[in-house]
């Protein structure tokens, strides 16, 4: 009796699976749970290059931005100052315009002349004791014919009252400023004044009597005159200190 030779063995899936490396069943498991690290991603140089130049373009608009809202900022400070200081010049023109008094129109009445004016000098004493004071009435009268009359100042350091001893003046009363004292006269008009002299000699500067030597006992003439016009004058009197 003939037996029958048995058939090939087959390996069964577990038999291969059971077969296999332990390098594929680890790799295997790693892929599987996901032990494997991602490759990190490399940014180019052309890139790298690229957002360079962006953040430079940024950076430098933005500066050039800040440069123009800093300089609008100073031209608007500057023109609101120099709008204040043209405002407030005019201002100041303005105020010194106003303050000064506009020209006197030039009056048609003469200045007084000899013809037209009178003065007279008179004394209280023909006679004063030395150091002592004597007083001088002085009048102005108007003697011309014309109805709008004539000017004239007045005040003691333009009508004048000299004190002379000889021919050397020793007292006037010009030797001080005085305020000034226009006077219209007119026809009619008569203008007197009361002068004090204290029998003191006058010098270049002003100074009270108390400062100024008096004069020795003497003779003098007194007169007035008008500053500036020697042909308007009073009759000259004489008067005796001592």
């Amino acid at each position: 009796m003939v037996s029958m030779p048995k058939p090939p063995h087959q390996r069964t899936s577990s038999n291969r699976s059971s077969n296999t490396s332990p390098s594929s069943r680890t790799s295997t498991s790693r892929a599987s749970s996901g032990g494997v690290r991602p490759r990190k991603r490399t940014m180019s140089k052309r890139k790298r290059a690229m957002y360079r130049r962006r953040r430079l373009v940024f950076f430098g608009g933005l500066l050039v931005f800040l440069i123009v809202c800093v300089l609008c900022v100073y031209s608007l400070i500057r023109g609101a100052v120099a709008a204040h200081e043209w405002i407030g010049a005019a201002d100041r023109m303005a105020v010194s315009r106003s303050a000064v008094p506009a020209p006197p129109k030039k009056s048609k009445v003469k200045d007084c002349t000899a013809k037209n004016l009178q003065m007279t000098l008179t004394p209280a004493a023909d006679v004063v004791p030395l150091g002592g004071s004597l007083e001088f009435t002085a009048t102005m009268t108007y003697v011309g014919t014309d109805p709008a009359g004539c000017f004239v100042d007045g005040a003691d350091d333009a009508r004048v009252l000299v004190i002379r001893s000889g021919a050397d003046t020793v007292w006037r009363s010009d030797a001080c400023e005085a305020a000034y004292r226009p006077l219209l006269m007119m026809e009619g008009v008569t203008d007197e004044r009361k002068i004090v002299w204290d029998t003191v000699r006058s010098g270049d500067e002003c100074k009270a009597s108390a400062e100024l030597p008096h004069v020795d006992r003497g003779t003098y003439t007194a007169q007035l005159v008008i500053d500036g016009d020697t042909h308007v004058e009073s009759e000259p009197v004489t008067i005796t200190v001592g």
